[in-house]
């Protein structure tokens, strides 16, 4: 049986040989102009290309290949072995945090990285802000035609507001939100106090009736009308809306998640990826790809670049940001196998 051999294994191979690599199949150059992007795939991997990749290959020449999925293993997997399948990727900020703490990421190539073109609250040490989603309170008109829940109280209050519920199945986002609904200021969430936040989240278990995991659930559950209102990512429920299902996005009391675009660390393309990742850090990419897909641009300047009904659609419209929290992920990283623990002993009682 013939063993096979991947691309960049016989590449390295035939370096290490001595052997020019015209002889495997390519040259140095062609190699230069290959970025491999791990995406998430689906829909928003095709508003990336043609908001992001599409764009700057014709600006650099450099060609982008996607592979997905996005992985944290296969990010350590990679720099452990020096084997890359990919040199650019992006994920949300607790793992950033941690990825940059375990010393996963190339650190930014500012001879490369114009920090001029960048929003400043948007650079960090080893990676750029790009997008940013929210988990939204989202209910159906349809169900409460006098006007539904308008914020975490209300979600709670099952007399008022009676129906089938459904929350995301991530427990530091659930008690951030159990402690809003509890009277908690959005600015003083953290450090969580976690009796108070279980204490509120007894109020509801019984009337939650899907605890989900998946992003494609949580559509078809309130697409379907399984479940009156949710907690779920307000761009997804944005497209639900587009298509025609009768929903509201709730702005208050929102969390943000933030997503970094980065480089693992000792890629031999990261001059390249830096190069592409500045890119996608420019305003009118970035307003480019939030039109298609309504996860809000990191960049401020984004908005010069759309429609105030464009505007209006992103998480972080400013005025949708005054009434939404970003979480202190330092905090929360340090607490998180606790409170995974808890909250799984609390869900099994």
């Amino acid at each position: 049986m013939t063993k096979k051999i991947s691309r960049r294994t016989l590449i390295g191979t035939a370096a290490a040989l001595g052997v020019a690599p015209a002889i495997v199949g390519r040259n140095a150059a062609a190699q230069e102009k290959i970025l491999y992007v791990n995406t998430w795939g689906g829909t928003l991997a095709a508003a990336e290309d043609a908001a992001f990749f599409q764009p700057f290959t014709k600006e650099t020449g450099i060609q982008i290949r996607q592979v997905s999925p996005v992985s944290i293993a296969k990010l350590k997997a990679q720099v452990q072995s020096g084997q890359y399948d990919w040199d650019v990727s992006n994920i949300d900020t607790m793992e950033y945090l941690q990825a940059k703490h375990e010393g996963l990421l190339e650190p930014i190539d500012f001879s490369v990285l114009d920090k001029s073109k960048m929003a400043p609250e948007c650079v960090d040490t080893h990676g750029i802000q790009y997008v940013a989603t929210n988990t939204n309170l989202v209910y159906r008109k349809d169900k409460f035609p006098n006007g539904g829940p308008k914020s975490w109280a209300d979600f709670w209050d099952v007399q008022k507001f009676p129906g089938n519920r459904s929350f995301y199945n991530q427990p530091h986002t659930i008690l951030a939100f159990a402690l809003v609904a509890d009277g908690v200021p959005l600015d003083k969430i953290y450090p969580m106090d976690l009796d108070r936040a279980f204490k509120k989240l007894d109020q509801i278990k019984k009337n939650i009736k899907v605890w989900w995991t998946q992003g494609g659930q949580s559509e078809t559950l309130i697409k379907d009308g399984e479940v009156d209102m949710i907690a779920m990512w307000g761009a997804r429920a944005q497209l639900l809306i587009d298509q025609g299902v009768p929903l509201e996005i709730v702005w208050n009391g929102s969390q943000v998640a933030i997503g970094y675009h980065f480089v693992p660390k000792g890629t031999p393309r990261a001059k390249e990826a830096w190069k592409l990742i500045e890119y996608t850090g420019l305003p009118k990419p970035q307003a480019e790809f939030s039109k298609r897909l309504p996860y809000g641009p990191s960049n401020p300047k984004a908005f010069e670049h759309m429609t105030k009904a464009e505007a209006e659609r992103q998480s972080t419209n400013p005025e949708h940001m005054k009434v939404s929290f970003v979480p202190n992920y330092t905090w929360t990283a340090a607490n998180l196998p606790m409170i995974r623990e808890r909250f799984t002993q609390w869900l099994a009682a």
